[in-house]
């Protein structure tokens, strides 16, 4: 008999095929509910820690300013700052896991069609040993070659023996920012969220502490050492998660081990170096702020990144989703099942737009409030938070656009295969944030720069938009155009109204919770007039998880708890 095998016994107990299709419907039916269940709370639980390690963040930068202020040798601290925001850019949140995902995702559809070993211990012993030694040359190449990198990143700093002590300490993140990145790519792949989400918080943890530990005797290099030992309980937060999957029972308690003939395939250098390059272009927007912002007064480079990392908080927080589900889209691109991809693909960019012009609103209304109940104390003074907020509101112009940068890139990787056009697209916007950068800095001085940053970024996410189809996921552009033009109207309406009632305020806790409120009231009734997609379906997921905090019902498990 073709098709799926029966046993005689089974045979007899189905009476017909018409009785047996519904019965197929609505485990069918099942599974996407679990599934759909187990993404709502993955991305609730990726949420929370996310949220926690970004207030931990924003304490890191609130001990930054409180102990070091936004002078010289903070200026200094933040060049070296550039080697981990490029690790993590390159190794956690976009390199590496671009590339990995997919390939891991591919591994677990062959051992669930039956491959012959293990395919996914295959996978890591074929690239984890090519891999690690890479993270140690690249580490000490940046310690060997510190004061050239500093002279090339900012050429007027004042203080560029400090930035390059600085350096050398940070180096250290690109070995453990690698091997980090490797397992956060490889627990997504298998649908572990937890440790992943976690690595922020020990990250900034260990920052915050050496800064008080040692910075009374290392100043600002305390920070730095901060950066290194955080980097360090990356790993350490996830080893144990990640070991605990590569020893995999079958259902029958056997351990799964790699057969003889499950030879190591080889890296796929072709995928890797266009994702990296993507990764690296895209993080050079840092290198072209801080290179013009060296030739400012003092301070300049500081006000730039306190203004960024808070400005871009919404975007962290929007692309949460995406982080969740790009497990998904791989394994259904894996599958072949490319409309299934398409429909996450859409939904994903709807809701990530829905939630950062939110905050995008937020931060354009209320953006002096928030530095100042964020930053302003000790070093830190009132001219401080005037120039960082009306940098930050500049920034905030440009959050649609990293969000959909980063939620269609995953688009472009998600088959596993090499492509070019992402490289493409961001070498255009980076040529566009240079050119008006060059041109704005000198009439605007910070606030032309992070002008450029805005209308790259903003150029960036156009050109892939424009490319989606044969070279990626095949989403419709027309419907993403038209879900991302409503949200647009209704935070701009917003942020209108924000902005008057924070302006009605002295004080500076009561101005902005009137103008946050204000904003969300206005963009909520809006979003419902203008059908934005992603309104109604955050409003259910508040009132179900109020539901469930109010009658102690919050667990992670998709099983019914009623008694058998």
């Amino acid at each position: 008999m073709k098709g799926t095998p029966l046993r005689a016994a089974d045979e007899a107990s189905v009476p017909s095929a018409r009785t047996a299709a519904p019965d197929a419907d609505r485990a069918t039916s099942a599974a996407g509910r679990s599934s759909g269940r187990f993404l709502a709370r993955a991305a609730l639980l990726t949420a929370v820690l996310s949220v926690a390690g970004s207030v931990l963040g924003l304490a890191r930068d609130q001990a930054l300013a409180r102990l070091f202020g936004a002078g010289g040798e903070t200026d200094a601290f933040l060049v070296a700052w550039t080697v981990p925001e490029f690790a993590a850019t390159l190794l956690i949140e976009d390199g590496l896991a671009f590339a990995l995902v997919p390939m891991f995702s591919l591994a677990l559809a062959r051992r669930a069609q039956g491959a012959p070993g293990d395919p996914v211990r295959a996978l890591v012993a074929s690239t984890l040993p090519r891999l690690a030694p890479a993270f140690v040359a690249v580490g000490a190449l940046v310690v060997v070659c510190a004061p050239q990198l500093v002279g090339a990143m900012a050429p007027g700093l004042p203080e560029h023996a400090l930035a390059v002590d600085c350096t050398r300490l940070t180096a250290t993140c690109v070995v453990s920012f690698g091997l980090a990145g490797y397992c956060s790519a490889a627990l997504r792949a298998h649908r572990r969220f937890l440790a992943p989400a976690a690595i922020y918080v020990v990250y900034n943890t260990g920052i915050i502490t050496a800064m008080f530990v040692l910075g009374g005797r290392w100043g600002v290099r305390s920070a730095a050492a901060g950066v290194a030992a955080g980097g360090v309980l990356m790993v350490a937060a996830q080893l144990p998660s990640l070991l605990r999957q590569l020893r995999r029972r079958n259902d029958d308690g056997a351990e799964v081990r790699a057969a003889p003939d499950d030879r190591a395939r080889p890296l796929a250098l072709a995928l890797f170096t266009t994702v990296l390059l993507f990764a690296l272009c895209r993080q050079s927007q840092v290198l072209i702020e801080r290179f013009l912002a060296s030739g400012l007064p003092s301070g300049a480079i500081s006000h730039l990144n306190y203004a960024q990392k808070v400005a871009q908080i919404p975007m962290t927080l929007s692309l949460m989703l995406c982080t969740v589900t790009f497990p998904v889209v791989a394994r259904a691109m894996a599958d072949g099942d490319t409309e299934r991809a398409r429909d996450r693909v859409e939904r994903d960019v709807a809701l990530a737009a829905c939630v950062v012009l939110l905050g995008a609103a937020t931060v354009v209304a209320c953006a002096p409030q928030i530095i100042e109940l964020l930053l302003q104390r000790g070093a830190f003074t009132a001219a401080d938070t005037a120039a960082t907020a009306s940098v930050m509101r500049v920034y905030a112009l440009g959050l649609l656009g990293q969000t959909v940068v980063g939620a269609l890139a995953r688009s472009y990787f998600s088959a596993g295969r090499a492509s070019w056009y992402p490289l493409g697209a961001m070498a255009v916007g980076i040529a566009a944030t240079a050119g008006i950068g060059a041109y704005a800095v000198g009439p605007w001085a910070v606030t032309g720069i992070a002008a450029a940053n805005a209308a790259g970024i903003t150029v960036t996410a156009a050109v892939l938009l424009a490319g989606m189809g044969p070279r990626s996921v095949p989403v419709r552009v027309r419907r993403v155009l038209g879900d991302l033009g409503r949200p647009v109207a209704a935070a701009t309406a917003a942020s209108v109204a924000g902005a008057l009632v924070a302006d009605r305020f002295a004080v500076p806790a009561v101005s902005l919770a009137a103008g946050s409120a204000a904003v969300v009231g206005v963009y909520v009734l809006l979003g419902r007039v203008l059908r934005v997609q992603g309104i109604a379906p955050a409003l259910d997921s508040v009132r179900s998880v109020t539901r469930r905090l109010l009658h102690g019902r919050f667990g992670f498990s998709s099983r019914s708890r009623r008694p058998r």
